[in-house]
């Protein structure tokens, strides 16, 4: 019963929303004679006669379309370009606009736009229309249709916002649609377009379109908190009043002009706060806020000292993001202060300018005409935009790019500081590592060591605002592997990951050149002696164009080098009969787990352990002791997998193994065990504990050692504690 009610609830509450969307205020609030209308506050005529013929051909050409709304597809176009009407964009903006669907939606091509409206306005229309290619997924049809819009954005920032005024008519209208498409479309614009939003400083449209796509996507909840904050303002107003009237007072004392609004948080906003602070409505709505707009930035500060002399301030909740803006260009003072009663206030400070790009982000700069205040907002927006399109290229296919995106969206910014003085913007968690990419991707690359405020810091250290970073680099160091633990900005990750992808290829082709001439010594040749002519034969054989990628598939265990071996041997001669190829030598193994070959967990081998090589597709040469009992039935059922292996004689690095334990219980047992590994000069990484009876533990304890020797020095120490009962290695 209570199910069915919840239903029927919905469904009134969808039926509502359709309602809604096919009223003509929300679905075709505009003519072009009221449209043309509101331009004249801030075009010429002739600007206003280009965005006319615009709309003329875009009515022309959209003539016999309808919206699910039941009106004219004109009326969408249109709509659109009021919303950048009224944060006053350019008219070839809004040329765009009217044009946006003309290329995807009509038998119009760019070329013809171009004649007719202007190279820009072909380019604006061309970066926000889709793709018409079929893709296999829709997942990978919206990446690809966010790279091409990226790359667009490079271009022009212009086209992702007419793409944002797209998306928010469209939500607008959203009730028409199918559960499955409000869905989708929600889903996507609470992931990307309200982020983006966000990005840009567009205070207004994102909180519409955060409100917009959380009530399609959960209609219920959207009314539950909807009804509750209307209940919770009509028990706040006298409280407001009286708070607004003493700010307002005290401003006015000291000679400070200025606006003071109170400001509710938006539904999506409480939603969020409830979820990720498991905190219940009451709590959320405690807070009261203001707004207070004064006319320049020394008012600013002068505004602060008042509401501070009035309230007392939280300790440590003011933020200066005039003197250090968001990544987003906003900038404003925010305090928290104790109000009357006990209240807690929220207050934004900032001047007319600041509101003006808090609220419509970048295109707030249109409504400046002078060339500083435009400029500076815009290099801000195309720092990020110029990150996003770095992304793009180093990503390895479209859906790995929108994930890194995706994640971008979404940054609590740590301010660092370089030698010189810079200030960098960094994502909250951010570590020296991120720092060094975000300086310079060489400089990522080549790091080495770190300062934090002239100390030397680990590089997984996290960064807090204020700090000072030096980078120490190393003309031949490179990424380590381990770097992705900790470094959290996505140009770091993808910049490690690229390095690491090249070193493994440059490293795995050096293996595989290694194994196949080891293949092909039994006939008496290498891959030297072979005609090119017919090594080209065999590799599309392998489905490759060149002999690294041979290589390379050989090296990561992706291709048997015996298999690539009789394959060459029997090319262009078909009276070669293939003979057993033998492994003619061991192969020698670096020191250390590089990124080709590694050392196999299961029973931790160190230099010195007689060894054998396993090929392991996606891990190259994987080296296991002889006697490992994980390889045994492998040797027996596939042993061209496997090749003899030997260390070199310059093995000098730490290896990781494992000794199992049987103790005595005691009282200082494990510090005494400690005690004796760091005596024989040996590293403890992890020491672990199982009782076996009430007299009897189990230890394994990990230690780092040179070599087999170093090992065993390491086992006679421990062996001479009294405790210990036996001891024997194990698997990692």
């Amino acid at each position: 019963m209570r199910k069915a009610a919840k239903s029927t609830s919905e469904s009134y509450l969808v039926s509502r929303l359709a309602a809604r969307a096919r009223r003509d205020d929300i679905a075709a609030p505009w003519t072009i004679h009221s449209f043309c209308e509101l331009l004249q506050a801030y075009l010429t005529a002739e600007q206003i006669d280009s965005v006319r013929r615009a709309h003329g051909y875009a009515e022309s050409a959209h003539a016999g379309q309808w919206r699910q709304t039941g009106h004219e597809y004109i009326s969408h176009p249109l709509a659109v370009a009021a919303i950048l009407a009224q944060m006053r964009m350019d008219h070839e903006t809004l040329m765009a606009a009217l044009l946006h669907d003309v290329i995807e939606d009509t038998a119009t091509v760019k070329a013809i736009l171009g004649v007719r409206f202007g190279k820009q306005v072909a380019e604006l229309v061309d970066g926000v229309s889709k793709l018409a290619t079929i893709f296999d997924s829709h997942a990978e049809a919206q990446a690809v249709n966010f790279q091409k819009m990226v790359l667009a954005m490079a271009k022009d920032i212009r086209v992702i916002m007419v793409k944002i005024a797209d998306r928010l008519h469209n939500m607008r209208t959203i009730g028409v649609l199918s559960r499955e498409q409000r869905q989708r479309i929600s889903r996507e614009t609470l992931d990307y377009y309200a982020p983006i939003a966000y990005r840009l400083g567009m205070h207004n449209i994102n909180v519409e379109l955060e409100d917009l796509g959380f009530t399609a996507l959960y209609p219920l909840r959207a009314e539950s908190i909807s009804n509750a904050v209307q209940a919770a303002r009509g028990h706040r107003k006298a409280l407001m009043d009286e708070i607004h009237k003493s700010i307002h007072e005290a401003l006015d004392g000291e000679d400070i002009a200025a606006e003071v609004k109170s400001r509710e948080k938006h539904l999506y906003s409480i939603y969020q706060k409830m979820k990720a602070q498991h905190k219940p409505f009451k709590e959320i709505m405690d807070v009261f806020g203001f707004r207070i707009v004064v006319k320049d930035e020394g008012a600013c500060y002068r505004a602060l000292g008042v509401v501070h002399n009035l309230y007392k301030p939280v300790t440590g909740r003011f933020k200066d993001y005039i003197a250090i803006p968001k990544i987003n260009g906003y900038q404003s003072l925010h305090t928290t202060l104790f109000g009357m009663h006990g209240v807690p206030i929220e207050v934004q400070i900032r001047t007319r300018h600041m509101a003006e790009v808090a609220d419509h982000g970048i295109a707030g700069h249109w409504l400046y005409k002078g060339s500083d205040e435009k400029t500076r907002g815009s290099l801000r927006t195309r720092r990020w935009v110029k990150d996003v399109v770095e992304l793009q290229q180093r990503s390895g296919n479209p859906l790995e790019f929108i994930e890194h995106f995706k994640s971008d969206l979404f940054p609590d910014n740590v301010y660092v500081f370089t030698p010189k003085g810079d200030i960098l913007e960094l994502p909250k968690g951010s570590c020296p590592v991120d720092f060094a990419y975000a300086v310079h991707t060489d400089i990522g690359n080549h790091c080495v060591a770190c300062r934090i405020d002239r100390v030397l810091a680990p590089l997984s250290q996290q960064l807090e605002s204020g700090q000072s970073v030096e980078i120490i680099t190393g003309k031949g160091a490179g990424p380590s592997p381990d770097w992705l633990s900790f470094a959290v900005s996505n140009k770091a990750r993808s910049g490690i990951r690229q390095s690491l992808k090249s070193r493994q290829r440059t490293e795995s082709i050096a293996l595989g050149r290694k194994l196949l001439n080891r293949s092909l010594v039994s006939a008496g040749t290498s891959i030297n002696d072979l005609d090119f002519r017919r090594l080209r034969r065999v590799f599309k054989e392998f489905g490759v164009r060149k002999l690294d990628d041979v290589l390379a598939g050989v090296g990561m265990g992706e291709i048997p080098s015996y298999a690539v071996a009789q394959r060459l041997l029997a090319a262009d001669n078909p009276d070669f009969q293939a003979v057993p190829v033998e492994h003619d030598g061991p192969v020698a193994v670096r020191t250390g787990e590089g990124l080709v070959i590694t050392c196999g967990r299961c029973c931790g081998p160190v230099p010195g352990d007689p060894i054998v090589g396993h090929i392991t597709s996606g891990k190259g040469l994987v080296v296991h002791t002889e006697t490992c009992k994980t390889i045994t039935r492998a040797r027996r059922r596939k042993p061209e997998q496997f090749i003899p292996a030997r260390w070199t004689q310059t093995a000098d690095s730490e290896f990781l193994t494992l000794l199992r334990i049987d103790v005595n219980r005691r009282k200082g047992i494990i510090a005494d065990l400690a005690a004796s590994v760091a005596a024989a000069d040996a590293g403890v990484e992890e020491i672990n504990v199982a009782e076996r009876n009430a007299h009897t533990s189990s230890v394994s304890v990990v230690v780092g050692v040179n070599d087999r020797n170093h090992l065993a020095r390491v086992m006679r120490r421990l062996r001479v504690i009294p405790s210990v009962l036996t001891m024997a290695r194990g698997g990692l």
